[in-house]
Parts: C-alpha cells; structure tokens; sequence
C-alpha cells in the first residue's frame, strides 16, 4: 500500500512557518518595523548577521542573552561569552547558585546593556511576538535593557497577530518542546507571550533579518 495519498499532517504547517519570506515580504516588513521605531538590518546568511550583530555592540559592554537557537546557530553566543571583547552575563549565572543566589540573578539578568535573542514571528504590520516557558528575558525585551537587538530568519514573517500566535502555538511549540526533553528531560511550554507593537526609544530595537532559516 502506497502512502501518496495520505501526505504528513505537518507538512503543511513545516512549509507554511518554516519557508523563507521573499524578497518584497522582507522588504514590506522592514519598512513597517521602521515606521513603529524599530530599526531593521538585512543579513545575507547567519555569517553577515554575526558580523552585524558584533559591530553593534561596543567593547566593554554589558551583554546578556536568552536560550536562542539563531544565536546559538549563528556563533553569535560563542563569540560574546569567549572572545573577551564584553561582559557576558550568562557565565556568571552558571556559575552561581539558583536557590541562595535567586534575587541576585533576577536583577542581574533584568536591565544589562545589551540584550541579545530572538522573537518567533513578526506580522507584516511591524509587531514583534515572542513566547517565553519562564518569561525570563522579556522584561529586559520590554524596557529593562539598555539596547535590545534581535535576530530573525525571515521565515518568522507572518500576515498578522492571529497567524503569529498560531506559528507559535503549531510550529514553534512542538520543535522546542522536543528539544527541552531532549536538552534537560523536561516539557516545554507557551506560558508567556510578549506582543511588541512599537518603540518609542530611538534606536533600542534592531532587527537583523537574515535570508537564512535561524532558528525557530
């Protein structure tokens, strides 16, 4: 018995979240980020972006970033833990102890200089939505960091609200769940969700498109 007829379910939804925006869809969306305060740069692959991303960030400065897979797969969490150019934030708290140590991370992680990461979708209208298991680093997102600078393969481009919470909910959701049991032995979850529709700060938000699939 052939299996022609009976395609997998997903995909569908592997091709509609995961396929890369074209050129006019990156294009409109960069221009809609940049009327609600957002600033967009456009790198060709997840090198153009890692060399983006570094030449933002002044020496010496404070930087700080969550679990992202597009930094991970970019070299861009290597390069500010190890290269001795910053001060990273995330060695120090592995370093210290989550029970006695809890408040002096939360303030710690809350306002760093720069924040480095990620969202999982943006709606062609220039909205930026990010779910979060612990919610961790969207307070630094929102306003407690310094400067926020984010990371996106264009295939997070969406037409709306309604399909960003849906790519996360159907695409995002499963792939990382996955991975949290696969990393840690544990579930996944959308416990939180950050809708950021405009900046009013000139120049806090960056975001670096890239023309490669980053993440998730």
């Amino acid at each position: 018995m052939t299996t022609e007829h009976y395609p997998d379910p997903g995909w569908s939804i592997r091709r509609r979240f995961g396929t890369l925006a074209d050129d006019a869809r990156v294009r409109r969306t960069a221009a809609a980020l940049e009327a609600n305060g957002i600033s967009v740069l456009r790198a060709a692959d997840a090198g153009e972006a890692k060399r983006i991303v570094v030449g933002l960030i002044p020496d010496g400065s404070q930087v700080h970033h969550g679990g992202s897979q597009s930094l991970e797969t970019s070299g861009i969490a290597e390069e500010i833990e190890k290269s001795g150019r910053y001060d990273p934030i995330r060695p120090r708290i592995r370093r210290m102890d989550r029970e006695t140590q809890a408040d002096e991370i939360r303030r710690l992680t809350a306002a760093p200089d720069v924040m480095l990461g990620s969202v999982h979708a943006v709606t062609e209208s220039g909205s930026l939505l990010a779910a979060s298991f612990s919610g961790s680093q969207l307070g630094p997102y929102v306003t407690g960091a310094g400067r926020l600078i984010l990371v996106v393969g264009t295939q997070k481009i969406v037409s709306d609200l309604e399909e960003g919470l849906r790519r996360i909910n159907e695409y995002v959701f499963p792939l990382e769940d996955a991975r949290a049991q696969a990393a840690y032995g544990v579930h996944s979850a959308v416990n939180k969700v950050l809708i950021i529709h405009r900046e009013i700060v000139p120049g806090r938000i960056t975001v670096v498109f890239v023309d490669e699939a980053l993440g998730f």
